[in-house]
């Protein structure tokens, strides 16, 4: 499963709006499988981080890679940070695993999901 994980590959994120709908938008991540920590960068007025953010300390997240009939879904705690220590640890990941530095908009932010469920098939 981290060999699949390590892969540079597109994952989904699955948020919740205000209202209780699920928003899915593709993402990429980077896993400390040391610390159960999951990353993704975005900008603070993307969708997903606001969602996280309205959700408070309750906001809970899954984030799905697929590549054909095998998957993974991390699931868990997310909150928001624009801490810039947790920033550049995010776009260090970020940087070793996709081989380039992520966007960087004046509002950056880090979502930072703790795994406390995970879900896969055929791996």
């Amino acid at each position: 499963m981290r060999a699949f994980l390590a892969r540079p590959r597109t994952a989904t994120l699955t948020t919740l709006r205000p209202d209780g709908t699920p928003h899915v938008t593709p993402v990429r991540f980077t896993l400390d499988a040391s610390t159960g920590m999951v990353r993704v960068t975005t900008r603070a007025r993307a969708r997903k981080a606001r969602n996280v953010t309205e959700g408070g300390p309750a906001a809970r997240v899954a984030l799905c890679q697929a590549d054909g009939f095998r998957w993974v879904t991390l699931e868990g705690r997310a909150a928001v940070t624009d801490d810039p220590a947790r920033l550049a640890e995010a776009v260090r990941h970020y940087t070793a695993r996709y081989r380039a530095a992520p966007p960087a908009p004046l509002d950056l932010v880090v979502i930072e999901i703790t795994i406390d469920h995970v879900l896969s098939l055929n791996l």
